[in-house]
């Protein structure tokens, strides 16, 4: 074993540990009421397992004698040290934990243990075999037992299903506070993560399996905690102004996940986008704003121009953006390399959307008399009808 030095900046103290296979850390705000039990209730279940041990009270700016008692605590223990800070945030707590520790698997837990220690053991142990990269208690996943009133369930389950279908997020519960990480992990991802709240773990675990991570969910034995002082409703604003900038960074591809899988030795989901899921969701979004674009600029255009010119004036104005958009965020092709032979390949595609959207029109007026609603209607069902053939076209031509 090595020695580790660590720096308490919070209170300009320096503390000496002995690096370790697990570091526990325990983010506390003003729980000078349970600390004392629960730091000992989990010192005592890690004697009995079979790797070394810390745990890490990460004091994030309390007011009452929280402070005091953990130091108590780290002179009673030798495996307890207290870490003080001047700020509050868990995510901050976590980072500054995480980023100075040299154990091989970093834990959190929440100092209520409403999550049951026995789930400690399969949640750390593929971590320390290598198997995988993250792990979470998982309060959704068959097996697991909760016992908590409706209002947090209906929170968390609908907090889950946002990310599900705004993320692409395919793990199960994202706030259970029961996580570990390896050490190498956690060294590329934090410095990515930019939330120091509570929307700092479910960052980590989106930005982690977009880099192709393996995540490993534990259901777990869970009961709610009624004295918590946790405002629901407030982390719950919180982590909606967090998924809306996460995805906003996605999509923007401001992200170096490509790198984070390289240096891991894995194949980044997000970088590539090889998958067809993922690519379909992101050019069916594409293509409803497209499409939506292209109804304004008809409806503008059609009186001035007659709808014959301005139905070949609002697509040939959407396609470029269209085009565009797909090759950066649906095919995660970026740089100027080839952007002209894109872009000339989807005015090819385009013709073939010309030709069917000028034949619906033209259908149209040769049965029935037609009004501008009527028109876009019809042109904007053409155009759907033709999605399918446009991102087959791009997938294994335009972008292959």
């Amino acid at each position: 074993m090595t020695a580790l030095d660590l720096r308490d900046e919070g209170a300009g103290q320096e503390q000496v540990t002995t690096a370790t296979v697990l570091d526990v850390v325990i983010p506390v705000l003003d729980e000078e009421e349970q600390l004392g039990e629960s730091v000992r209730r989990v010192v005592e279940h890690l004697r009995g397992m079979p790797w070394s041990f810390t745990v890490t009270v990460a004091d994030n700016a309390s007011t009452d004698r929280t402070p005091q008692i953990a130091r108590t605590l780290a002179a009673a223990y030798p495996e307890v040290r207290s870490v003080r800070l001047d700020q509050r945030g868990r995510g901050r707590a976590l980072r500054h934990v995480w980023s100075r520790s040299d154990s091989a698997v970093l834990v959190y837990m929440d100092v209520d243990l409403s999550t049951d220690l026995n789930a400690l053991l399969p949640l750390v142990a593929p971590l320390v075999s290598g198997h995988s990269d993250l792990a979470i208690g998982s309060r959704l996943s068959r097996g697991s037992r909760v016992q908590r009133g409706p209002r947090r369930e209906v929170i968390s389950r609908g907090y889950n299903l946002l990310l599900r279908g705004s993320l692409r997020a395919r793990f199960r519960d994202a706030q259970c506070g029961f996580k570990a990480v390896r050490r190498d992990v956690a060294r590329e991802l934090l410095p990515l993560v930019q939330d120091e709240g509570w929307f700092f773990d479910t960052e980590l675990l989106v930005l982690a399996e977009r880099a192709g991570l393996r995540i490993h969910e534990v259901p777990v034995d869970w009961r709610d905690d009624p004295a918590s002082s946790v405002d629901v409703w407030r982390t719950a604003r919180d982590d909606v102004r967090g998924v809306l900038r996460l995805g906003t960074a996605l999509l923007r591809g401001r992200l170096p996940l490509r790198e984070v899988a390289e240096h891991l030795g894995r194949t980044s989901a997000d970088a590539g986008r090889g998958r067809l899921g993922s690519q379909l969701a992101v050019f069916l979004v594409v293509g409803v704003l497209s499409t939506l674009a292209y109804a304004v600029l008809y409806l503008v255009l059609r009186d001035p121009a007659g709808a014959q010119v301005a139905n070949v004036l609002a697509l040939l104005l959407t396609a470029a953006v269209n085009t565009a958009a797909n090759r950066r965020f649906t095919f995660g092709v970026r740089g100027p390399e080839r952007a002209l032979r894109h872009q000339a390949g989807g005015l090819v595609v385009l013709g073939v959307g010309l030709a069917v959207t000028s034949l619906a029109l033209a259908a149209l007026h040769a049965t029935t008399s037609t009004s501008a609603v009527l028109e876009v209607v019809v042109l904007t069902a053409a155009n759907l009808a033709v999605t399918v053939l446009r991102f087959v076209a791009l997938r294994h031509w335009v972008f292959r």
